[in-house]
């Protein structure tokens, strides 16, 4: 059977996409940044992209009703790179609007998205309260799990996050789709960072050059052109795992989490077009040529995996077919 699907949070259609290539239909899209928008638009131009605070959208209904909502509501809140602040700070907060979401739509399952570090947060309790809410409040299942980029989407990117995904009326009883619902199985990882680093020469402005503060540095500590390094401010960290770095929302604002690597041509940061491919984005998608490389490395850090979300997705219809057989 094909479902549709109602995106929250939906930055440039990571999830989306998996979804889409699990032969899914996406109905709508919510995403508040404006740049994300227009890279999002730029690629799935015949999708209902609502382009604003997801506050002023009062009424879920008027969207249309979907089989699937799925959030990656923001994780700056939660994670081991931010202040943690939880339901403190109005980030986390957001995930009460999907809540809003469910509860007015009723959607035959949903699937949530964040960093890993969201079920430790607060030493348990901020986990506790979104399970209690999904499975007392509003009567879904709730099935948490992480997977890592590098064991589960056969992606080069040591990247670890949690999904959760529940099913309607299935907290108490007539658990058809929670007890059929399988995790994945881990995959054989096959392709490596230089099945992902473009070979040919890319354009100087990655290139860090002689006169460049950090060069010394960069020159000393980075022999292997078959990893992606870091630099953290101060000093250099090499990957030996033949694995990129998980990828972060700050890696092109300056001197922390930036990925560089050495190619033949020179020692230069991984390009937008690098990062997106490092989330398993296909060749196609692309950024719109007027985008400043700070919005793309900002985009490409927050965005997912998409082949894992694929792969989720595929386990998902199978076990909402057994239900709806």
């Amino acid at each position: 059977m094909s479902y549709t699907v109602g995106s929250l949070f939906a930055g440039i259609g990571g999830i989306c996409l998996g979804f889409k290539q699990a032969n899914y239909k996406i109905q709508w899209a919510n995403e508040i940044d404006k740049k994300a928008c227009e890279t999002y638009a730029f690629n799935f131009p015949d999708h209902r992209l609502y382009c604003e605070d997801i506050h002023n959208l009062t009424d879920p209904k008027n969207l249309g009703k979907v089989d699937i909502i799925t959030s990656g509501f923001p994780c700056q809140a939660f994670s081991v790179a931010g202040y943690r602040k939880g339901f403190n700070d109005h980030r986390g907060n957001l995930f009460f609007e999907t809540v809003r979401f469910i509860k007015e739509i009723q959607p035959q399952a949903f699937l949530l998205e964040n960093v890993k570090n969201l079920k430790g947060h607060d030493k348990g309790n901020t986990f506790k309260v979104i399970e209690q809410v999904i499975t007392e409040n509003l009567g879904y299942s709730f099935i948490p799990f992480v997977l890592n980029a590098k064991d589960y989407g056969n992606i080069p990117q040591t990247r670890e996050r949690i999904y959760m995904i529940g099913f309607k009326g299935e907290a108490k009883s007539q658990k058809i789709c929670t007890n059929n619902f399988r995790e994945l199985e881990k995959i054989p990882l096959t392709k490596g960072i230089l099945d992902v680093i473009n070979k040919d020469k890319q354009n100087e402005k990655y290139y860090y050059h002689k006169d460049h503060q950090y060069y010394p540095k960069l020159k000393k500590e980075m022999k292997s052109v078959s990893t992606v390094y870091q630099w953290r401010r101060v000093y250099v960290r090499e990957n030996k795992s033949n694995l990129c770095p998980t990828l972060t929302a700050n890696m092109g604002t300056g001197g922390h989490n930036v990925p560089i690597i050495k190619d033949q041509y020179g020692i230069r940061k991984l390009t937008p077009a690098e990062c997106t491919a490092f989330q398993g984005f296909p060749e196609n998608f692309q950024f719109p040529k007027d985008m400043a490389n700070s919005h793309c490395y900002k985009q490409a850090g927050n965005s997912v995996v998409v082949p894992v979300i694929k792969r989720i997705a595929e386990e998902i219809s199978r076990v909402l077919d057994i239900k709806n057989k």
